[in-house]
């Protein structure tokens, strides 16, 4: 089983975090990156905005997430060390959450957390069964995958 990796800024509230009831699964690995944290990932898929698409020949490799807000992330990037494989997700997939920031604006293909973690495993072939059952938009999200 391949296990994917979420690393969680400190000042991400978890209240807030789309992430947070996945927490006990055996098949994700959550980080908190506080001060001293590094994280070494060569050989991860690191979803990133402007990155070729990631697609199912890079089902072998697990996926690192980074879970902060966008103001925040260029900070959160920098506890990632190595040569990860930077991947973007097709920017026809939008956002069911509802935005609403009120001092910086966010990317038009970012995606809620858990939103980028289903989209990610959906595209590698990956079990997608529980993901978005604590999701409180998982039925506006889910009607752009009308297939499943």
């Amino acid at each position: 089983m391949i296990k994917d990796v979420i690393i969680r800024h400190p000042k991400e509230k978890k209240s807030k975090c789309s992430l947070e009831p996945l927490r006990d699964r055996a098949d994700l690995c959550f980080h908190l990156a506080s001060p001293g944290f590094s994280f070494d990932a060569t050989g991860y898929l690191l979803l990133s905005i402007d990155a070729p698409e990631i697609s199912a020949a890079d089902s072998g490799h697990p996926l690192l997430l980074l879970d902060s807000t966008w103001r925040l992330l260029p900070r959160l990037e920098e506890k990632v060390s190595g040569t990860p494989l930077r991947r973007s997700l097709p920017h026809t997939v939008r956002t069911a959450y509802p935005r609403v920031s009120k001092t910086h604006p966010d990317p038009s293909a970012g995606l809620a957390s858990v939103e980028a973690l289903y989209t990610a495993r959906l595209l590698l072939g990956r079990p997608l069964k529980g993901l978005l059952d604590h999701y409180y938009w998982k039925d506006d999200f889910l009607q752009q995958f009308p297939l499943l």
